[in-house]
């Protein structure tokens, strides 16, 4: 049986801002995009809390999420991630145990500790540097808040308590999946930006997860940018729209999506496509079959249980398209 027939398909969106376009419109989008995805039959969809970014409209992630969710039906929608250091824990258990007692049995808790942003937001969102150390114990105080609340317990969050949200942990490094399979969560990696460390991440996460009250056997998530046209050439094409957003990551420049563009070459120096390529590592580009063909060899390498998929496309009706083509080669394996 093909690795692609058992596998989820998921999507993550960081809600961009197109060069000529309003947040506003960036919002419009998302909610597009997730109402076409429910209707092929992906498992979630998740937002990434982010700050002080030009081209991002997701910082709000919580109230994105309750928007989201209210403008579909079926499909899970949660963060990828909150980053748990820029909040106390109270407040989010309150923030997304309103959401689940909105939205019963739909809303997803993935947690990060990354800042999500620069020094300069770190101190405006009160952040410290230290404050990453933390991190464990914020995920068990976030446990105990959303859990059912104890006899004599001083400290609840409502609504929160008992409503037992699924948490996640998030990573680009080993800690965090370490600490998830030390805690028997199911755990998500974030190759679709930082791939280098993926096949050693979940191995790692396989070979020391403990049983839980909530998992018993590890549950994986593999970031996974995804181009998919009706030929190699229109999906080179359209990926270049994700290759001037990571260039200008590298710059500094602005975030803005950008239209594709038809000559890469002359607008980076080797050392930048050389990083380009590096942090698109995990990418499939291409028509279907091959797309189909570099899934299954990300999957044989990772034992994958679902893709969250990242999709960098200017133009919306190629990009609902190429989510379209995606499942479509699930359904057919």
């Amino acid at each position: 049986m093909s690795a692609l027939s058992r596998v989820k398909l998921s999507m993550l969106d960081l809600v961009h801002i197109r060069a000529d376009h309003t947040a506003a419109d960036a919002i419009n989008d998302s909610v597009a995009v997730a109402r076409h995805v429910e209707q092929l039959g992906f498992e979630r969809f998740w937002l990434a809390e982010h700050h002080n970014l030009d081209g991002i409209a997701s910082s709000a992630t919580a109230v994105l999420i309750g928007h989201i969710a209210g403008h579909t039906q079926r499909i899970r929608v949660g963060s990828g991630g909150i980053m748990l250091p820029n909040h106390p824990p109270l407040v989010v258990a309150e923030q997304f145990g309103t959401l689940a007692t909105m939205y019963p049995e739909r809303i997803d808790l993935g947690l990060g500790r990354a800042p999500g942003t620069d020094q300069d937001t770190m101190r405006a969102l009160r952040r410290r540097p230290e404050d990453a150390e933390q991190f464990p114990e914020q995920v068990q105080q976030l446990q105990q808040l959303l859990a059912p609340a104890q006899h004599g317990q001083k400290l609840i969050a409502i609504p929160g308590a008992g409503t037992q949200v699924p948490i996640w942990l998030l990573g680009s490094s080993l800690f965090s999946a370490q600490l998830a399979a030390q805690m028997g969560l199911p755990y998500a990696f974030a190759s679709h930006f930082a791939p280098r460390m993926l096949q050693d991440a979940v191995a790692l996460y396989k070979r020391t997860f403990r049983p839980s009250a909530v998992l018993s056997e590890p549950y994986v998530i593999v970031g996974v940018p995804a181009i998919v046209a009706d030929t190699e050439q229109q999906a080179a094409l359209l990926a270049t729209t994700a290759q001037q957003k990571v260039l200008s990551l590298l710059r500094g420049d602005t975030r803005l999506l950008q239209p594709p563009v038809t000559d890469m070459a002359s607008r980076w120096l080797p050392h930048e496509q050389n990083g380009v390529e590096s942090f698109l590592g995990a990418a499939v580009v291409g028509a279907p079959e091959q797309v189909a063909q570099q899934l299954e060899r990300l999957l044989a390498q990772t034992g994958a249980d679902e893709l969250m998929i990242v999709s960098d496309i200017y133009e919306q009706s190629a990009r609902h398209h190429s989510l379209s083509l995606l499942a479509e080669l699930v359904k057919v394996q």
